[in-house]
């Protein structure tokens, strides 16, 4: 289904993380309520770090959540094969933009399109700091161009 509302991404996903539905995610429309995205959405993302060798630990340096819009652009389904792309936009000086689509892995078609922006993070000083060399290595790497 073409959607010419939805716009193209800028770089191509190499992050895919498949997910189960479950019939607590549908709602009374008989679709998948929006705030189970975001559900979604989180664990995707912990995926995507994890496959980079993040270990979110609460003791080191850290990358927190710090703003989140989404748009909506098709129901999705109890029955469909949902997967969701995760990728990073951009670097800068002490955070990244992260970019997700929530899709249907066997047409393609988009359901939301996601952007997060995550501030490197002290949590024992407990304020922003710079990205770090170690992360904008990793994600360059896995992302395969130059952050």
């Amino acid at each position: 289904m073409s959607n010419s509302r939805i716009p193209s991404p800028s770089f191509s996903f190499r992050h895919h993380y498949p997910v189960q539905l479950r019939i607590l995610d549908i709602d009374a429309m008989g679709h998948v309520n929006n705030a189970i995205y975001f559900q979604l959405m989180d664990l995707a993302k912990m995926h995507y770090f994890t496959a980079l060798g993040g270990v979110f630990d609460g003791k080191e340096e850290s990358l927190v959540i710090v703003n989140v819009n989404c748009n909506f652009y098709s129901p999705a389904y109890f029955t469909e094969n949902i997967e969701v792309l995760t990728g990073v936009e951009s670097i800068g000086d002490k955070s990244l933009r992260l970019e997700q689509r929530v899709v249907n892995a066997d047409t393609g078609d988009v359901k939301c399109v996601c952007h997060t922006v995550m501030a490197a993070f002290d949590p024992v000083a407990v304020r922003a700091i710079p990205v770090s060399g170690m992360w904008r290595s990793r994600i360059g790497e896995f992302e395969g161009r130059d952050m």
